[in-house]
């Protein structure tokens, strides 16, 4: 008589209270994903962002001493078609003599690790063309770059950008 007096819950038997509890919950999981997915995916790149990934350059047209600036993500790029003399210059430097030591070649070696000494492609803020190094120089802060992008004198502590690049033909350059 004693087990007729326990409810049929106490039993293991599912009850509508347990799946009704079941049943909210899986919907307010649901609810919360909805609505927390445009937050999310807010946080992706835009698309004009994506569209700018990459950008080709047809480098043909740059002449030996010349030096081009192309906009890559929203930053300036600096192409310069190095000459001879800048080579020289860009490869006697003594790494002793740098704040942020890198080689040269280090400096002009695509992604697909070919070394192209007459093409240096820095990411740049503004600056001048011409610094006392014969690289660049920077106006807002004194610095001064030499014809390898490497920071000789100044306040900034590191050398410019070299973006990842990789030529897909001897006058195509693909940045990004």
């Amino acid at each position: 008589m004693a087990s007729s007096s326990i409810p049929a819950d106490a039993h293991g038997d599912p009850t509508r209270r347990d799946f009704l509890m079941v049943a909210t919950g899986a919907l307010a999981a649901v609810g919360g994903i909805a609505t927390a997915w445009p937050f999310i995916d807010n946080l992706n790149p835009a698309a004009d962002t994506l569209a700018l990934s990459s950008v080709e350059v047809d480098v043909k047209a740059i002449a030996v001493g010349q030096a081009i600036t192309v906009k890559w993500r929203g930053k300036p790029v600096f192409i310069r078609h190095r000459t001879p003399e800048e080579i020289k210059e860009a490869d006697a430097v003594k790494l002793v003599d740098l704040p942020d030591p890198q080689t040269d070649n280090s400096r002009v070696t695509d992604t697909a690790k070919k070394v192209r000494p007459e093409w240096l492609i820095l990411i740049g803020k503004q600056g001048d063309p011409r610094g006392e190094y014969g690289g660049w120089y920077c106006p807002c802060h004194g610095s001064q770059y030499d014809t390898s992008g490497r920071i000789r004198k100044g306040p900034a502590p590191k050398n410019l950008e070299v973006p990842d690049y990789l030529f897909s033909s001897d006058t195509l350059v693909k940045i990004g």
